[in-house]
């Protein structure tokens, strides 16, 4: 019998058997609901502490509504689902395993009625009910220990060139789980829309809207000389936008549908009126480069070109060669220079005062430094790291100029740092969104987002009388 056969018939047997709630035949799964359950518990409270939750009552209770009632349409109604807002500006929703459904504040200005927030939430749902995550762990799993087995029992395994086939194979089969499950929650998701009197073809509005969104930032992407930033059901590995909207539509045509679908568009433009677009103030925003953080009253400056990335925890500026980074030291009560010799050991260690405040600057290796300031009875650090010594040389003058930017936010800054909020807006004649966007702060591609947000991408204009969607 040869050998990769044999690996084959082994996963097999290790593998648990369970009905499959939505197609009704028997999967081969290595995960019981009640451990599906738990293991999403668990991960809720990892993704809750990363991204935080949005502090939004009234729309967290709005979120969790419309997607219980779709979960009660579901193939499983009787699971305990959890709908939560994440204080996140990416594009994005996701699920873990257990009915645990996410869904981004970034994602909630793109889309333009309850019935588009319930095909979002329709296709996470269709995710849970098809137990994706419990096929992938499954996959992962049999694959780590079927290698394990088959060495013992095939020699062959046990050379590099068994190991790169089982690798080949294993990486295929979990791309594949990609394109077909993702295409099934598309489908999944549909149905619970028709089941709840949506109308299913909210699904396809929402995916040309991640499609247009997936254009615009693939464009800006090249100005800014980074990697696009794309929503997750549209990575390579999944169907491209047009095969996905090409089936859910004939997917949709079968469905039967309620005479009078409910859109909910003014619902839920109001309660998306206010909310947080782009930073969150709570983490600190970033215009032009600069960082400003009101909570705890400070700002700096990155390179201008460099690439930032804002979270939680610290913020960092790439240019694809170093980073630099800013974090907080909790708790911590030593000087600046005695900290950084204790983290990060000897080195060229020089005091400085940046905006009057007692600080040090610590280059540690050929390719790292670090820089402590204390403010207010806190201790920030900005590091900066380069791949190599020659690329840290290059970096240097930009990395310290940084650290030198390191001050007391101004009262100008202190405006700036409340953040950017959607706010609506009934149009009248001659309106465009040229003009909207000449006193919009989204700076140059302001008439870009906001046709994106209205469903106007990439040359559409306003209706006159309609509501529409601004950031101000």
């Amino acid at each position: 019998m040869k050998p990769i056969l044999i690996l084959f018939l082994m996963l097999a047997a290790l593998s648990g058997c369970a009905t499959n709630p939505v197609s009704g035949r028997q999967d081969f799964v290595m995960m019981s609901e009640s451990d599906e359950i738990a293991m999403g518990r668990q991960s809720d409270m990892q993704v809750r502490k990363q991204y935080g939750v949005y502090d939004d009552p009234p729309l967290q209770a709005y979120v969790d509504r419309v997607g219980q009632r779709l979960a009660k349409n579901s193939h499983r109604p009787n699971l305990e689902y959890h709908f939560t807002v994440l204080d996140s500006p990416e594009v994005n929703a996701f699920a873990l395993p257990g009915g645990y459904i996410y869904i981004t504040r970034g994602i909630l200005p793109y889309l333009g009625s309850e019935s588009e927030l319930a095909a979002v939430l329709g296709h996470e749902i269709g995710h849970v009910t098809a137990r994706h995550s419990v096929k992938q762990y499954t996959a992962a799993t049999t694959a780590n220990i079927g290698i394990q087995i088959a060495s013992i029992f095939v020699p062959e395994i046990n050379t590099q060139a068994g190991a790169d086939l089982v690798n080949v194979t294993g990486s295929a089969l979990l791309s594949g789980y990609g394109r077909e499950h993702e295409l099934e929650a598309d489908k999944l998701g549909s149905e619970y829309l028709a089941r709840t009197g949506y109308d299913p073809h909210a699904m396809i509005a929402v995916l040309s809207t991640l499609k247009d969104q997936e254009a615009f930032d693939i464009a800006r992407a090249k100005e800014e000389h980074r990697e696009p930033r794309i929503y997750h059901g549209l990575f390579a590995s999944h169907p491209d936008s047009d095969t996905r909207l090409q089936q859910v539509v004939n997917e949709s045509q079968n469905l039967q549908v309620s005479p009078h679908p409910l859109e909910g568009r003014m619902i839920y433009l109001e309660h998306i009126d206010g909310i947080v677009f782009g930073d969150s103030p709570s983490q600190g925003v970033v215009r032009n480069s600069e960082f400003m953080h009101a909570g705890l009253g400070i700002a700096l400056k990155f390179p201008q070109s460099w690439t930032i990335k804002n979270s939680a925890k610290a913020v960092q500026a790439t240019n694809g060669e170093a980073v630099i980074q800013l974090s907080l030291a909790e708790n911590e009560k030593r000087s600046p220079e005695d900290y950084l010799t204790s983290r990060f050991g000897n080195g060229a260690l020089s005091s400085f005062r940046s905006s009057g405040y007692a600080g040090a600057i610590l280059v540690y290796s050929s390719r790292a430094e670090a820089a402590a300031i204390r403010m207010n009875g806190k201790l920030f650090v900005i590091m900066g790291v380069a791949a190599n010594p020659a690329a840290f040389q290059n970096a240097q003058p930009a990395i310290e100029r940084t650290m030198h930017s390191f001050h007391a936010m101004n009262p100008l800054e202190r405006k700036l740092a409340q953040g950017l909020k959607i706010s609506l807006r009934r149009t009248a004649p001659g309106d465009t969104f040229e003009k909207y966007a000449a006193h919009s702060p989204l700076g140059k591609n302001a008439a870009g987002y906001l046709r994106l947000l209205n469903h106007a991408y990439p040359d559409g204009e306003p209706v006159p009388g309609e509501e529409i969607k601004l950031v101000e």
